[in-house]
């Protein structure tokens, strides 16, 4: 059994003789002998173990032989994110010193972390901390995603692994002097590839869904459970809303069809948000959101597609893809709008190989050091050409206008005008895209004089606009001539007299709301979202006492 290395160790922090005594209610002492497993690989276990006596030690497999990862004495606890997040165990929990551990179960964990706000802080800091050291050192390799940098199907697996903030190794096909030796030292073939080993299993060609299902991540159906708020969508309107929602009492489930964060998860960065004078990225502002919801009592589950919505006596019932039906007393529609894709031939084909709708690490990564392409006038898009110069791209915007000033901040064109590897090109549109298993080049027009010109690329960013997210809905939730929901004051006049009066927020549909930018006239903007969000759910609380 190999050590970890020494700046892998996250054994801190001690909990004080006073932390002990406030957790001991909470458990239940038990003698552990030296060798005793408190929870192996791939458990669907939530426990809290708080080592009173002896020593831990959490590894992971390493075919024949295993890897500490990390180790824990007295006074610490043993545990990290999977506490909250409900993903099934991906290392294995050993006590190596013979001892007593105090045993805290995941409802009297979930009661501790609501009860004791200034030990929930120590307990929740130590488990963000540690998933962030499990991220980048030894504990990833407990899931490894195998592919090709240019396969469509293995991005969107590493999409979803970085949205969720998993631990794992990526290893890169195109890097490998043999392929073929390389996959056969693990009994798979090119033909099985892209590649998702967990500690249960092999997963040949997965989806997202089904990776995310292999790790417990996806939504559990609960006979004769009836929530009080599904949040549909989890940007910064949706997590606001299951923040707020479970913070005050209510049985708070939030589904997203991709992954945590929407696509303010996907910013490569936020400078406008209030509260974050430099700046912080759409993946850390969603994923912190996304925590302290967990830490609250909200469920979230993510791929987690829904298909439609209907209403009966009392209640609302959210259809998910896959037929499972999950009864709500109330509803917040902030599944949020998508960037439309070009009208151009063989875009489907690049799509994940050259072809992108968000500018993260990910994406960066795979476009180090080349030409790419921003399509897009709005901040959106600057905020993306300069963040993949600063990843030492050589950046072009496209754009249809003659230029920036009507679409983008005057901080994002005053940056883009200062940076010499970024290029704008105006009044024009993308004609064509060619390579072979990947995006190489792309053919732009100018509108004006029909001309032609084709331009090396290797990444095509697309951020022309958006289309709102709600084929879901059923015919009673009434949509504006685009699609965008309407709420309140923006219904007709039948919906706003007497008691069939909609609450602020409220839709054509009574208990259902919409917040964010699925909503008609929104502002799109993240902090404008944030408080729709938490707005909606002081009317859900509203529309639940009138029906009460």
């Amino acid at each position: 059994m190999s050590a970890p290395d020494s700046q892998q160790t996250i054994s801190s922090p001690e909990l004080s003789a006073s932390e002990l005594a406030e957790i001991a209610p909470f458990g239940v002492e038990r003698p552990v002998a030296a060798g005793e497993l408190l929870f192996e690989a791939g458990e669907a276990s939530y426990d809290l173990f708080v080592v009173l006596e002896g020593a831990v030690e959490a590894t992971r497999s390493n075919g024949s032989d295993e890897v500490v990862v990390a180790t824990f004495g007295p006074s610490n606890f043993v545990g990290e994110l999977t506490l909250l997040t409900g993903q099934r165990r991906f290392l294995t929990a050993r006590v190596t010193q013979a001892g007593r551990v105090l045993v805290v179960e995941q409802a009297e964990f979930r009661r501790l972390m609501g009860t004791l706000p200034a030990l929930a802080d120590t307990i929740f800091g130590a488990l963000v901390a540690r998933r962030e050291l499990l991220r980048s050192g030894e504990g990833a390799q407990a899931i490894r995603i195998i592919g090709s940098r240019y396969s469509p199907e293995a991005m969107s697996l590493r999409t979803f692994a970085e949205h969720s903030r998993l631990p794992y190794a990526w290893i890169d096909l195109e890097e490998a002097d043999d392929v073929d030796a390389l996959l056969q030292t693990m009994g798979l073939g090119p033909q099985d590839t892209p590649v998702v080993i967990t500690p249960t299993e092999i997963l040949r060609r997965p989806s997202p869904g089904e990776f995310a299902e292999n790790l417990g991540l996806t939504f559990q159906p609960m006979p004769g459970y009836i929530f009080d708020l599904i949040v549909v969508g989890s940007g910064p309107a949706g997590l606001a809303a299951a923040v707020y929602g479970a913070s005050e009492g209510l049985r708070t489930v939030c589904l997203d069809a991709e992954a945590i964060g929407g696509q303010a998860g996907a910013s490569s960065r936020i400078e406008n948000y209030a509260g974050f004078p430099n700046g912080i990225s759409g993946g850390d502002l969603t994923a912190r959101a996304a925590v302290q919801a967990m830490r609250l009592g909200a469920v979230l589950n993510a791929p987690c597609e829904v298909a439609g919505l209907r209403t009966e006596t009392g209640f609302h019932v959210v259809v998910l893809s896959d037929g499972s039906e999950i009864p709500t007393r109330a509803v917040i529609v902030a599944s949020g709008a998508r960037y439309r894709r070009l009208a151009v031939d063989d875009l489907e084909r690049f799509e994940g190989a050259g072809v992108y709708y968000a500018a993260t690490d990910l994406e960066a990564r795979v476009c180090d050091g080349t030409s790419v392409l921003v399509i897009g006038g709005g901040n959106s898009a600057g905020q993306a050409a300069i963040y993949l110069g600063q990843h030492n791209c050589k950046v072009t915007i496209a754009i249809r206008r003659d230029d920036l000033t009507s679409s983008m901040s005057q901080y994002l064109i005053e940056r883009i005008a200062a940076d010499p590897k970024i290029d704008l090109l105006t009044g024009v549109e993308v004609q064509g895209l060619a390579g072979q298993d990947r995006l190489e080049q792309v053919t732009l027009q100018d509108i004006a004089s029909g001309g032609r010109q084709t331009m090396p690329c290797s990444g095509l960013f697309c951020f022309i606009g958006a289309s709102p997210a709600t084929g879901w809905l059923g015919d009673d939730v009434l949509l504006d001539s685009d699609g965008f929901v309407l709420t309140d004051r923006q219904l007709p006049e039948a919906f706003a007299a007497g008691e069939s009066a909609r609450l602020p927020l409220e839709t054509s549909t009574p208990g259902v709301f919409a917040a964010g930018d699925v909503r008609h006239d929104s502002m799109k903007r993240v902090a404008a979202a944030v408080g729709e969000g938490s707005s909606a759910v002081r009317s859900v609380h509203e529309r639940l006492a009138i029906n009460r």
